[in-house]
C-alpha cells in the first residue's frame, strides 16, 4: 500500500469512527455501474474485500473507488461512471477478484451476455440526433456487441435489445449529444 492510500484510509477510518452508526442507504441516487460480472449490489458490498485489484488490472482505467459519497457500506468498493469512461469488457477484473464479488467470465460474446448485467442502455428519442433526422450512429459503432445488443434503423436510429445489452457504458461515453441521448440504467437501480 502506498503512502497516499494509507493516509486516505487512515482519514476514512477516523471519519467513520466519528460518525454515528445510523441506517445509511448504500445508494444515494448516484448513477454508477459495478464492474462486469459483479454480484447483486447487496452481495457485492458484503463480499468485496476492497483490495483494489480490479482497478489495477483494468486496461481502460474506468474503475474508480467510492469514498463517503455512497454511504458507509460502499466505501472503497469499485464503480464505473459510464459517461466518464465505459467498460471495454476485457473481463480481467473478474479474473483477479480474490473474493468472488466479481465473477470470472470468459471473454466470449455469449458468455458475457449470459453473465454480465451492469445495466441496460436506454435511448431518449427526443435527444437522439438520428431520431431528429440527422444521421449519427456513434453509439452503435462504439458497442462491442453490435447487432446483438444494439441495432440501427433508418438514419442510424439506435434500437437497444434489452435482453442482450450488458450495460458496459461505451455507447453513453461516446454519445456526442449534450445531455447524452443514450444512458445506461444500472442494474441496481431496478
Amino acid at each position: 500500500m502506498d503512502r497516499r492510500t494509507f493516509i486516505k484510509r487512515l482519514g476514512q477510518g477516523a471519519a467513520m469512527a466519528a460518525l454515528p452508526m445510523t441506517g445509511q442507504t448504500a445508494n444515494n441516487g448516484m448513477r454508477y455501474l459495478r464492474p462486469p460480472g459483479s454480484l447483486s449490489e447487496e452481495e457485492f458490498t458484503s463480499q468485496c474485500i476492497r483490495c483494489g485489484q480490479c482497478s489495477e488490472v483494468c486496461p481502460n482505467r474506468c474503475i474508480q473507488y467510492f469514498g463517503f459519497e455512497n454511504g458507509l457500506s460502499s466505501i472503497d468498493t469499485p464503480y464505473i461512471i459510464p459517461r466518464e469512461k465505459g467498460c471495454i469488457l476485457c473481463m480481467k477484473c473478474g479474473d483477479v477478484c480474490p473474493s468472488g464479488a466479481i465473477k470470472s467470465v470468459i471473454r466470449e460474446a455469449q458468455a458475457i451476455i449470459d453473465n454480465v448485467q451492469m445495466g441496460t442502455a436506454r435511448v431518449d428519442t427526443t435527444l437522439c440526433l438520428s431520431f431528429q433526422g440527422k444521421t449519427c450512429g456513434v453509439c452503435y459503432r462504439s458497442c462491442p456487441l453490435q447487432d446483438v445488443a444494439i441495432k440501427v434503423g433508418m438514419l442510424e436510429q439506435p434500437h437497444v435489445n434489452a435482453d442482450n445489452c450488458v450495460g458496459c457504458g461505451l455507447c453513453e461515453r461516446s454519445c456526442i449529444q449534450q445531455p447524452q441521448a443514450i444512458r445506461i440504467i444500472p442494474e441496481h437501480f431496478g
